[in-house]
């Protein structure tokens, strides 16, 4: 039982995370043909989305994390070198804001996972 759960975790983790940098990259990827209508500056929509992008790993599977991060911040680098080509500008300040929203999905995430683990160990009592 023990071990399906484990399993199951990792298993919605890495899929929220592909859903989430599927949205991601079609995001940042389809061309803007009108002024942006979010509140906010670009950067913190880069942070806020590549927090969001990392925090369902550390949360709910933190091992898988650590491989999981580079390949994320490849990711965000991928992102930047490819906007030129779809009528957007690139900036190396975005891929920083990728890598900061990165570290704090993480962080948040890893504050989380106590928490979740206790929830999951109480849930059978729960469905008594």
């Amino acid at each position: 039982m023990l071990r399906i759960l484990v399993l199951n975790c990792r298993s919605a983790a890495l899929a929220l995370t592909l859903l989430l940098a599927l949205v991601i990259g079609v995001l940042t990827l389809i061309p803007l043909n009108v002024p942006q209508a979010m509140p906010g500056s670009d950067k913190h929509h880069h942070l806020i989305a590549f927090a969001a992008l990392a925090l369902p790993t550390a949360a709910l599977a933190p091992r898988l994390l650590w491989g999981l991060l580079p390949a994320l911040a490849l990711y965000g680098v991928l992102i930047e070198v490819l906007q030129p080509f779809v009528g957007r500008s690139g900036d190396q300040r975005d891929a920083l804001a990728d890598g900061l929203g990165l570290i704090t999905g993480s962080g948040l995430g890893l504050l989380l996972y106590r928490p979740l683990q206790r929830l999951k160990r109480r849930a059978p009592a729960l469905t008594e």
